[in-house]
């Protein structure tokens, strides 16, 4: 999830800003291309430091189970390609957080669930 200023929407196009956080997290080959999910979430009313300075954030969500190693590797690779796209913006930052895995559900997950009791229920 991407929260930057307006400004930066406007200044790189959401596309571009999507592609390149997208292919900088391909790159890394810690992910199936159908994993990665990048949305934007821009800002009018923002203040960094007191001033209303341009910012783009990233928050990586992540499912449990890679290395710190892998983790800065992934920060690191992601704030470098906005580096290269945008070197005047004052702040550039991410970190990265894990899901829980007890907690972490999605639609496919309910739906193997589903499939596998009705399969035992035929059983």
């Amino acid at each position: 999830i991407i929260d930057c200023n307006q400004e930066i929407v406007e200044k790189l196009s959401s596309d571009t800003l999507l592609k390149t956080v997208y292919h900088a997290a391909d790159a890394t080959g810690l992910f199936e291309k159908g994993d990665i999910k990048v949305r934007i979430c821009p800002y009018q009313y923002f203040m960094n430091g007191g001033q209303e300075t341009d910012f783009i954030h990233v928050f990586g969500n992540i499912l449990y189970g890679r290395s710190e190693a892998q983790k800065s590797a992934l920060s690191k690779a992601i704030i470098q390609q906005l580096f290269q796209l945008t070197p005047e913006t004052t702040i550039i930052s991410m970190n990265i957080r894990d899901f829980d895995k007890a907690s972490y559900c999605n639609k496919n997950m309910l739906l193997w669930n589903r499939k596998k009791e009705f399969h035992m229920l035929l059983a």
